[in-house]
């Protein structure tokens, strides 16, 4: 315990550590704050005066609340119809077919107030052979009745056409689907962007502790201190895994507290009601986790951490093979963008099975686990088949414990000392 507090004490003293966790803090307050000034929290309306009025980022978002304050709570299958039938009477009384032809004053005062409930109307009927949506005016209100049947079936079209070679994927997310919960819930004021900044705050604490750890074991090879250490009772595999463990704590710790802090910042500004909202209202209307927007929260960052964890045990085996600093550095920051590279330069069914197994997936971007999720990707192998989150996860887990014992064998295995 007093090598591993001597450690931890090395590396937070260190001039660079402390302003990476510095730049860690501000950049979770500055991510947090960000999307309250998108588009998205920016509305216009006309007051009682006649006089346009337009509204963002706080103030937007409380309009949006007050705007739809009538749909909030359970969407029950009579709520999304008289959305659908008072949506569909909007568009006939201007003579268009779709929202985006209606002037803005009109969307805003006439289809905003209800919006969220009609997100999914279309994908939800679908046609099951073709995938194709039909026209907002195409569909008949009555069988919004049975709302939520036509969206277990839409589920089951869909996946016959996503993983039509793999009954066993389509199979699963049948399954995933069948457990969660319905009616759906709404709280309006929450952005997607709040969650997508949230992944990429996460990949910049994932940089920042690549550069904290890469030097773990180069410095000491650079600067000879190694030699030093060897000498010592406990020099060899006990003194790597204390190294290990003093930078698993550090990254583990500067991530954890950036998610909390994100978290508690990024809700305030939203409002806490929002985390109760059903997943599928803001993404895709069949979205497979039984997750509201709380827990979908909690499971990228526990996914963050994970992934963070695996490219720090990666980083520190790099380290402990790499005499070179800026090598070290060079190739553990390559496998941090490494997914992304491999999303674009490759074959979709490919890429996805090399980005899914690499260790900064999980907040990266594009490849980010917040996308697996909302997405119906799968690990297929014969007939095996493995929903993209799960088998991101399962990598991670067998990823960690095997990189660090690598860098322990390779640490107490050098020849040069």
């Amino acid at each position: 315990m007093r090598l591993l507090k001597v450690e931890m004490k090395r590396i937070l003293k260190t001039r660079l550590t402390l302003i990476l966790l510095g730049a860690a803090l501000l950049l979770t307050l500055l991510m947090a704050w960000l999307p309250i000034t998108f588009p998205s929290s920016s509305f216009s309306y006309t007051d009682a005066q006649g006089n346009r009025v337009e509204v963002n980022g706080l103030q937007g978002i409380a309009h949006k609340k007050k705007v739809q304050a009538a749909i909030t709570g359970t969407v029950t299958p009579e709520k999304v119809r008289q959305a659908l039938e008072d949506y569909q009477a909007c568009l006939t009384k201007y003579g268009v077919e779709s929202s985006y032809d209606l002037p803005d004053s009109v969307y805003e005062n006439e289809i905003l107030p209800y919006a969220p409930l009609v997100h999914g109307i279309r994908e939800a009927f679908a046609n099951p052979n073709t995938g194709v949506a039909p026209g907002i005016l195409e569909i008949d209100p009555e069988k919004v009745d049975n709302y939520y049947d036509v969206c277990r079936e839409r589920i089951v079209s869909l996946m016959r056409q996503e993983q039509k070679n793999h009954p066993a994927a389509q199979q699963i997310a049948i399954d995933l689907y069948s457990q969660v919960k319905t009616p759906y819930v709404f709280y309006p004021g929450y952005s997607t962007e709040a969650m997508e900044y949230q992944n990429f705050l996460a990949y910049l604490i994932l940089l920042l502790c690549t550069v904290i750890a890469a030097p773990v074991f180069t410095s000491d090879y650079q600067t000879e201190a190694d030699d030093i250490y060897r000498c010592t009772k406990y020099g060899n595999a006990k003194f790597g895994c204390i190294k290990i463990l003093s930078a698993f704590i550090i990254c583990g710790a500067a991530y954890l507290l950036s998610a909390i802090v994100y978290l508690l910042v990024s809700n305030s500004l939203w409002g806490w009601e929002c985390t109760k909202s059903s997943m599928q209202i803001l993404f895709s209307i069949v979205n497979l986790p039984d997750m509201n927007i709380g827990q979908m929260q909690v499971f990228i960052a526990v996914s963050g951490l994970l992934g963070l964890l695996a490219a720090t045990s990666l980083t520190l085996f790099l380290s402990s093979r790499l005499k070179n600093m800026a090598a070290c550095l060079s190739a553990a920051l390559l496998f941090c963008i490494l997914p992304v590279i491999v999303y674009m330069a490759l074959p979709e069914e490919i890429a996805t099975r090399i980005y899914s197994i690499l260790p900064a997936s999980a907040v990266s971007m594009q490849t980010s686990i917040l996308y697996a999720a909302a997405d119906f990707d799968f690990w297929n192998i014969g007939s095996l088949s493995v929903w993209l989150p799960h088998a991101m996860l399962g990598a991670y887990v067998v990823e960690i414990p095997l990189f660090t014992v690598l860098a322990v064998h390779s640490y107490a295995s050098r020849k040069d000392r």
